[in-house]
Formats: structure tokens, C-alpha cells, sequence
């Protein structure tokens, strides 16, 4: 077992027994997936608002810092989708410096999460959230490709979805059909490419194809240079200004959801890779790294990165053993960047906007989504709750939404787990033919907590003459809070008022009696009346 401690990168440990057979493995892994990660992170940048270098500029140098830094054997980072929808609402309300800055903040949020050792959060986030907010995102991805897709001559295209939708209808009279017939190519061959290899990405082949023809056959379709100029082939120079207090306070927020995000993704992906592999992540180590990777993304003015689980997957698909496939993947797409980057800028906007189609299907768990639908009414409210705000209005909202009405359903089916029975009434018990008259007895079965309480109280409301003795049996009690522990007091408090003799009996679970003790509510009602066993109980109510 690894040694407790969060910060345990992967990539030292990969290379106390190194060899040249595994170094041929990871350098055809990282050589494979610099050239699938090039058209994504040209797409990503742009999808997001910013330049394609901006794309190329995040993978190359998150990519490299998440696999020397991360607790993955075989992650793989750059911009994802994920970040695709808050990062272009971003830079639409705060501009690129803004979107710097909440990247900066975000990755001392993602630092200190891994030193607080809370790589273990994906465990507290329900999986109808994370379904529903990335299928929003995914649905946000598509609709945003509409314009390139059908090469529509719109100046300024609004954020808001039904703005975006008017302006598409309005503008549907100037359809490009040589667009439409590149983006519809690009989709049919990532469809149909992986018929006939996997050792090519098919992504590369839509590139190469699309860009040839529009090139000699001069399509009049727009392209990467006519909307942002040519792609330079110069690696920038590292900057940052400190911003003003009043700044920091306003993209606090977005920095949270960009941390809460990368978290998610990234420590899904990391899962995702340990179930191809059989190997297991550091959690705690990848948060870090994933935090070091968006500061100094952030100083190169780059965008947000995170694990990615469609480029992690192929990492390992074509053989990669150890970080060092990671690395060769970022020093690859430094090395397109600085020779080829020229010829980047010749790609049409159509056939990115065919892989993003093709990315947004596979982020839309649409099976999932549907399996989803199957299930309770507190999931299914859920699911639809995070993916409508993720669609409507903001990607923080439905998260945060999402959590408080998984919280609600959660404490809901908890406390239908709670009863407090009274043994006279119900006759469950075979002690109850037993006992004297002046002795009553309740059963709490389940946990006394703030959800609960109500059902404890209601129960001894239904005492109609105050008895001699109150037995509380709490055999079946795993778990107590302050609120129950309040109920508790309040009983006693009661009992001492009627001249009724409280007892409890049977305390099995060690953290409600650790919880009794710490409230000095055992000292309180004597340690004589809290007995082990009920007979003990009964035996003890004969002598008060």
C-alpha cells in the first residue's frame, strides 16, 4: 500500500525500471495522441472564444505538467469539452484577461484541494448531476456549431440560447452548401473511419482531406485564417499581472466552478483509465498537478484544462506504460506548433465544426441519460434540473442546483428509513406481554437525525398518561446528530418535568455512544439508566 500523503506522482516510480522496450510503446502512444489532441484543441480554443494557438498553447503545456506531476500512469490533459460552455461565458462577460485569471485562481483551488486531501469528491457527486450537466453541455457544444456547420453569415452571434436560435433562423437564407457538405464528410468519416483503422485518427484524415480540397478547389468556405489570421508558429512568453482585490471577488465564482469541474472530469478520467489498465490512480496527487497545470496554463494565457477520457483512452489503446507517453504527446504538439502551425490556419471552419458535432455526441451519455429516466423520481428531477439550468442559464447554477436537490431526495429516502414504535401499541416485540403497566417502551429503529427528529417527537406526543418509566430501545440507531441529541435532551427534560424515569437500552453503534457521552447527555441521566440489554432495562425500571 502507498503511503498516505497527497502529493505521490506516478512518473518517478515509472522510472526506477525503465526500459528502451517501453519507452517504443509510450513514444507511439504520445506521437498517436499529439496528432488526435491537434484538431481537438484547435476546436476547444475556438468553441471557447479564444484562438486556435490558445487551444494548442493549453494542451501542450497542461498536457505536459499533468503527466509529469499526476498520480496517473496514463492520463492524458488538455481543454476538454467540459469547460467548452463556461469558459465562452467567461471570456464573453470578463474578456480573455479575465478568463486568465479565474484559471489562475482556479488552480490554487484545485492545489489546495488536493492538499486537503479531498481527491476522493467524485465519490460525493451524484451521478444524475454529473449525466445531466454534461449532456447540457454536450446539447450547448452542437447548437454552437450550427453557424460553421451551415456557413451562415452571421456578424455577432448572441450567447443566450434563444438569441442563438433567432439569429440561425433569421440568417438560414445564407446556408453555404460547400460548408454543409464539408461538415457532413467530416462527421460520416469519424462515424465510419474506426471500421477501418484505429492506428490513424480519423480526425487527422478529416484535416488533411478537408483542407486539401478547399485549398485546390478554392471553396469559398471560411476557414481558420479568414476568421482568426495565421496561427503563429512562436511558443509566448509567460505573463501575468496581479489583479485588483475587486477583480478577484468577481471571478471568484467562475474560478469555484472551474475548480469543482476540472476535479470532476479529471478524476473521472483517471477512474476511467484505472478500469482499462487494472493500475490505480493518487487522487490527491492528480488534483495538484491539475491545479499546477491551469496556473501556469493561465501565465502562458491559456485556457482551463483537466483529464480528457476520450485522448486518456486512446493513450492506452495504442500501448502507453507510463507518463512519459503524456509528455511525448505535449512535446509532439509543441513541435506541429512550431513547424506546421502555418498550415493549421488553412483548416475550414466546417470540418471543426463536424469533430465538435462528433465530440458532442459522445459527451451526451444519451444512454445513460435514458437509463436515467427509469429510475426514481428524485434522480430523474435531478438529471432534468442540472441539464435544463446547464442549457438555459449557467453551468454553476445547475450544479449547485443539482447538489441541494440530490441533498433534498437523499435526506427524504433517509428518514423514510426512521420509525419510532411503541412496543404496547404494536405488540412486535414478545417482551411487551411483560411489562408493567406503568413502564413504557419505544423502539427507534434507523437514524436519529435533523430529517427524523420530527418522528421521535411526534411519537412520545402520543403518551397519554405520563408512565412511571420511559425505556428507549436504540439498538437499530446507527447514527445520531445534534438535533437528535436536542430530541434527546428534550425528553429528558420532559420526563424529570412528568416525574418519569428515563432509560436507554441497548446502544450498540459506538458513534452514538461517543456523540452521548461528548453532549454529557449519559452523565445526565446517570449511567445506572443506560443499560446494555433490555431485560438489564427492565430489570433496573423495577428498582426506581
Amino acid at each position: 500500500m502507498r503511503k498516505e500523503k497527497y502529493f505521490y506522482p506516478a512518473l518517478p516510480d515509472a522510472l526506477k525500471n525503465y526500459s528502451l522496450p517501453v519507452f517504443y510503446k509510450d513514444l507511439q502512444a504520445g506521437l498517436i495522441v499529439g496528432i488526435v489532441a491537434l484538431p481537438l484543441a484547435i476546436a476547444f480554443g475556438i468553441a471557447s472564444g479564444v484562438s486556435p494557438q490558445t487551444g494548442i498553447i493549453t494542451a501542450i503545456i497542461a498536457g505536459f505538467i499533468i503527466s509529469a506531476m499526476g498520480g496517473s500512469t496514463v492520463q492524458i490533459g488538455g481543454p476538454t469539452g467540459a469547460f467548452v460552455v463556461i469558459v465562452a461565458g467567461i471570456v464573453q462577460q470578463y474578456g480573455l484577461s479575465g478568463l486568465i485569471t479565474a484559471t489562475f485562481i482556479a488552480g490554487i483551488l484545485l492545489i489546495l484541494m488536493g492538499m486537503a486531501k479531498l481527491g476522493t469528491v467524485i465519490r460525493f457527486i451524484p451521478y444524475p448531476l454529473i449525466v445531466g450537466f454534461t449532456s447540457g453541455i454536450a446539447l450547448i457544444i452542437a447548437l454552437t456549431q450550427v453557424n460553421d456547420v451551415l456557413g451562415l453569415k452571421i456578424e455577432r452571434i448572441p450567447g443566450d440560447l434563444t438569441g442563438r436560435l433567432h439569429a440561425y433562423i433569421s440568417h438560414i437564407a445564407t446556408i453555404n452548401g460547400y460548408s454543409v457538405a464539408l461538415a457532413l464528410f467530416t462527421i460520416l468519416l469519424l462515424i465510419f473511419w474506426p471500421r477501418i483503422t484505429h492506428k490513424i485518427p480519423g480526425s487527422l484524415i478529416a484535416l488533411l482531406i478537408t483542407t486539401m480540397l478547399v485549398h485546390w478547389l478554392h471553396l469559398p468556405v471560411e476557414t481558420i485564417a479568414d476568421r482568426f489570421g495565421q496561427i503563429s508558429s512562436a511558443f509566448p512568453a509567460p505573463h501575468f499581472s496581479i489583479p485588483d482585490l475587486d477583480t478577484i471577488r468577481k471571478l471568484f465564482q467562475p474560478a469555484i466552478a472551474i475548480a469543482l469541474l476540472g476535479a470532476i472530469e479529471s478524476l473521472l478520467s483517471a477512474v476511467v483509465a484505472d478500469g482499462m489498465t487494472g493500475k490505480r490512480h493518487h487522487s490527491n496527487t492528480e488534483l495538484i498537478a491539475q491545479g499546477a497545470a491551469n496556473i501556469f496554463s493561465s501565465l502562458f494565457g491559456g485556457i482551463p484544462a483537466t483529464g480528457a477520457i476520450a485522448r486518456t483512452a486512446t493513450n492506452i489503446k495504442n500501448g502507453a506504460q507510463t507518463p512519459v507517453a503524456g509528455i511525448i504527446h505535449a512535446i509532439t504538439l509543441l513541435l506541429i506548433l512550431l513547424f506546421l502551425g502555418k498550415w493549421a490556419a488553412l483548416v475550414p471552419m466546417a470540418t471543426l465544426a463536424g469533430i465538435l458535432i462528433i465530440v458532442a455526441y459522445n459527451m451526451s451519455e444519451w444512454q445513460h441519460f435514458r437509463s436515467i429516466l427509469k429510475g426514481s423520481a428524485g434522480d430523474v428531477t435531478v438529471l432534468l434540473a442540472s441539464f435544463g439550468l446547464t442549457v438555459l442559464i449557467d453551468l454553476t447554477v445547475a450544479i449547485e442546483t443539482g447538489m441541494i436537490l440530490a441533498l433534498i431526495f437523499f435526506v427524504k429516502n433517509l428518514v423514510k428509513q426512521t420509525e419510532v414504535l411503541s412496543v404496547k401499541q404494536t405488540g412486535q416485540s414478545t417482551e411487551s406481554r411483560n411489562l408493567p403497566m406503568d413502564v413504557e417502551v419505544f423502539e427507534i429503529e434507523g437514524p436519529l437525525f435533523f430529517g427524523a427528529v420530527y418522528k421521535f417527537t411526534e411519537a412520545l406526543r402520543q403518551i397519554e398518561k405520563p408512565p412511571r418509566v420511559l425505556i428507549l430501545r436504540m439498538k437499530q440507531v446507527p447514527l445520531i446528530d445534534a438535533s437528535g441529541i436536542k430530541a434527546l435532551k428534550d425528553a429528558l427534560k420532559d420526563c424529570k418535568k412528568r416525574k418519569t424515569k428515563l432509560i436507554l437500552s441497548e446502544i450498540t453503534n459506538q458513534h452514538v455512544m461517543d456523540e452521548l457521552r461528548r453532549s454529557r447527555l449519559l452523565f445526565a441521566i446517570g449511567k445506572a439508566n443506560v443499560t446494555g440489554s433490555f431485560d438489564a432495562a427492565l430489570k433496573r425500571s423495577s428498582n426506581l
